[in-house]
């Protein structure tokens, strides 16, 4: 698995896989782990840190998804990354987890947050026939987003099985993992060529 990674990684770090033109996308379809086994986060959280290089903290799967639910892809781009996660009971693309720098919050409230040093704010745009709505997380440098458009009897427990199956993780360690795995030649954040 190692050897893989040491291949994969190179090739979305060079460079700066993300800094051309603002319609770049890449389309990713294997999950963005927060852990790979021992070889730290997967290439998809690598692919979004780079997307948003102002964010502090990257959105990705942090647990093994519940029966019935599973990945749908990853779409990063210049200043926006978004996963998704499909349900059996709720539809496709019942979550998307969006990373962004900033994000509008307009007719949010402000609820205790869950995750240490974010400020957590929701919004639900309708409750029938689908359960809609969405869930910020405002931190340095970026927000994660997750929309949510339940179909399902029980959205209330989808929501909580997608809460509880997104995680992030720290820029910082995104960086140092690049670093290692790249022998020091790459970095997360590339200056930019003041040449080029």
């Amino acid at each position: 698995m190692r050897a893989a990674r040491a291949v994969v990684l190179p090739l979305l770090t060079a460079g700066g896989l993300l800094a051309g033109c603002a319609g770049d996308s890449t389309v990713v379809i294997a999950e963005p782990l927060c852990s790979a086994g021992d070889n730290g986060a997967g290439n998809g959280v690598i692919l979004m840190a780079q997307s948003v290089p102002t964010a502090t903290w990257v959105p990705c799967i942090g647990a093994a998804l519940p029966l019935g639910w599973n990945f749908h892809h990853l779409d990063a781009r210049n200043g926006v990354s978004r996963f998704w996660l499909d349900s059996d009971r709720d539809g496709q693309q019942a979550v998307e987890v969006r990373l962004t720098e900033s994000c509008h919050t307009g007719g949010a409230t402000e609820v205790p947050s869950d995750r240490e040093g974010m400020q957590r704010l929701e919004r639900v745009d309708r409750m029938s026939p689908a359960y809609a709505g969405a869930r910020y997380y405002l931190f340095e440098g970026g927000c994660l987003t997750v929309v949510f458009n339940l179909d399902g009897d029980s959205a209330g427990e989808a929501l909580g099985v997608s809460s509880q199956v997104v995680g992030v993780v720290a820029r910082a360690d995104l960086a140092a993992q690049v670093h290692e795995e790249s022998g020091g030649r790459l970095s997360l954040d590339p200056v930019p060529d003041e040449n080029g």
